[in-house]
């Protein structure tokens, strides 16, 4: 008699309101951070209205593919596994310092150059897998979560810290309220509602903030009701040297970040991460950061804000995050919809962030604990590397007179972070030359 093999839970098909709600709720978690960049960048740039609502629409719409390409595979893309793409922070100061020297086409012609660099060398960077045994992935993803608290810190006490309101009672109040409803749904809920916690928390906090007065709509009625991003709307992109050489440095950052994202969702999902995966996952990277610059978009990466939500919900399909990708897209093209989804209060996402971010530290602390820290040098690696990798977060202007060039990495701990990992253990432990994927073992 024949046996079926039963599916990975990575691969399992839900029903499609599941799909939907727990799609949404990544879209939730993700949003705030996706519209950033785009908004820094016009206001450093002293763009307009209308420009930056088209950069944001461009970069939702982009997100979106970005994300169904990394979830669904295409061609030799995509690693399939539950991950949302994003526009990456690290690309921003050099962003900012491009466009003043040679406007938006500047940046874009640097991130298409960048994007195809990233894409050849993936299958290189990939090989670096073997020096990611658990005692070094346990120590990024530790760092990843701890660097992450900080946004749902700020975003608790009300967005920007320069505000005169910031860390209102208020606000404060309202974020610590979200956070214990989350709490609350995923104790007492059974099954299905346990699973959207986050989203039936953000939920209850906007309705609450409302008689508060802290939910604006005012941006639904102003936004427009379709708009369209078109390859290339701000002209035909300039191909400046220094310019792709500083983005392809942002790039390389991000292949590190990134790989350290792969690694900790393949924890959390119970789904060791090969070397080809690992390359098609950045092939996808690159392959979106090429098409960002061509839809007036970014260069993108795994977001580490949606890899505690995996944890959280515990809902391990990629089709959850492709349907994710695919509310992205809709949002991109219908900018009264994106509009809905802006309204959130940033407290309301504060008190839902600290409870992801926290399950993103926990997942590192768990992965730890499954080291053997007897006669070796694991416990330094780990000591030193989560040491180095929050200085950036404990004194963010330290590195600010070293070069710029130098800033972009010093200035992202998780990849200092990951860096030292990796150079400690080569250094103190004996590097086994079995890839990650077939080397999850006690021992190291």
């Amino acid at each position: 008699m024949s046996v079926t093999k039963k599916n990975h839970p990575v691969d399992e098909r839900l029903p499609i309101n599941q799909l939907f709600l727990y799609g949404l709720q990544h879209v939730l978690a993700m949003y705030a951070g996706a519209v950033a960049v785009p908004l820094i960048l016009a206001n450093a740039l002293g763009l307009g209205k209308e420009q930056l609502i088209y950069l944001i629409n461009a970069d939702l719409f982009t997100c979106g593919i970005a994300t169904l390409i990394q979830t669904l595979g295409f061609w030799k893309m995509g690693i399939k596994i539950p991950v949302i793409q994003g526009v990456t922070f690290a690309a921003v100061t050099p962003m900012i310092l491009i466009g003043k020297s040679h406007g938006l086409t500047g940046i874009y012609g640097s991130v298409m150059i960048a994007g195809i660099i990233t894409y050849l060398a993936s299958p290189y960077f990939s090989r670096l897998i073997r020096f990611f045994p658990p005692v070094v992935t346990g120590s990024i993803i530790t760092i990843i979560g701890v660097s992450l608290l900080p946004v749902a810190v700020r975003w608790a006490g009300g967005g920007v810290p320069s505000a005169k309101n910031f860390g209102d009672i208020q606000f404060i109040g309202l974020a610590f309220l979200v956070l214990a409803l989350v709490v609350f749904f995923y104790r007492y809920f059974k099954g299905f509602l346990s699973n959207i916690a986050v989203l039936l928390g953000l939920a209850a906090g906007t309705l609450i903030a409302l008689p508060l007065g802290l939910v604006n709509f005012s941006g639904v009625s102003n936004a427009a009701l379709i708009g369209i991003t078109t390859p290339f709307a701000f002209g035909m992109p300039i191909f400046d040297i220094p310019s792709i050489v500083a983005m392809t440095l942002v790039m390389l950052v991000v292949m590190t970040e990134t790989t350290g994202d792969f690694i900790a969702i393949g924890e959390i999902v119970d789904k060791p991460i090969s070397q080809e995966d690992l390359t098609r996952g950045l092939r996808a990277d690159g392959f979106s950061t090429l098409l960002g610059g061509i839809l007036n978009a970014f260069p993108y990466t795994a977001y580490a804000q949606n890899v505690g939500l995996v944890g959280l919900t515990r809902v391990k399909s990629r089709y959850v995050v492709a349907a994710a990708g695919a509310i992205l897209v809709i949002l991109g093209l219908f900018p009264k919809a994106a509009a809905v989804v802006a309204s959130i209060p940033t407290p309301v996402l504060g008190g839902a962030g600290i409870a992801m971010f926290g399950m993103v530290m926990a997942s590192g602390i768990k992965t730890l604990s499954k080291i053997d820290f007897d006669n070796n040098h694991n416990l330094m690696v780990v000591a030193v590397s989560v040491a180095v990798g929050l200085i950036p977060l404990a004194v963010p202007s330290i590195y600010q007179k070293f070069p710029e060039a130098l800033q972009v990495i010093l200035n992202s701990g998780i990849t200092v972070g990951s860096v030292v990992a990796i150079v400690l253990n080569a250094i103190l432990n004996k590097i086994d030359t079995v890839p990650y994927a077939t080397n999850n073992k006690r021992a190291n």
